[in-house]
């Protein structure tokens, strides 16, 4: 059994925004039988989303949201440990999707995620 699984950016909006029905029934069934922990980077990608218009909300808006109905949890691995596993990814110029990825290879956890260049890259990452 899996402890905990990290979330990508998009999840974690779609969660926040009710679009449940996006969630394959596969990846609906990880988050309801694991903790769900989302990596610091998120949280800065979150807020740039809403500085480039892209989202209506804040960060804090939606990392409260979901930390009340659905425990998120923001993990706590000291960033140097991060930055390290990040600098082995190479597939990636995104430092936002280099760092999340990272996050989850550190801790061993799968990554749930639409993103295909992630998808194609990370064995870890689960979607369908």
């Amino acid at each position: 059994m899996i402890k905990a699984v990290f979330l990508d950016t998009h999840v974690v909006v779609w969660l926040f925004s009710g679009l449940i029905d996006k969630l394959p029934e596969r990846v609906k069934q990880l988050i309801e039988s694991n903790d769900i922990c989302i990596c610091p980077i998120v949280m800065l990608e979150i807020e740039y989303l809403k500085e480039i218009g892209r989202i209506n909300y804040t960060m804090d808006e939606i990392i409260t949201d979901l930390q009340a109905k659905i425990g998120l949890l923001i993990d706590d691995l000291p960033f140097e440990i991060v930055a390290r596993k990040a600098t082995g990814i190479a597939w990636t110029r995104d430092p936002f999707d280099r760092l999340i990825v990272a996050s989850a290879v550190a801790r061993g956890y799968p990554l749930i995620t639409k993103d295909k260049s992630i998808l194609d890259n990370f064995t870890s990452a689960v979607w369908a």
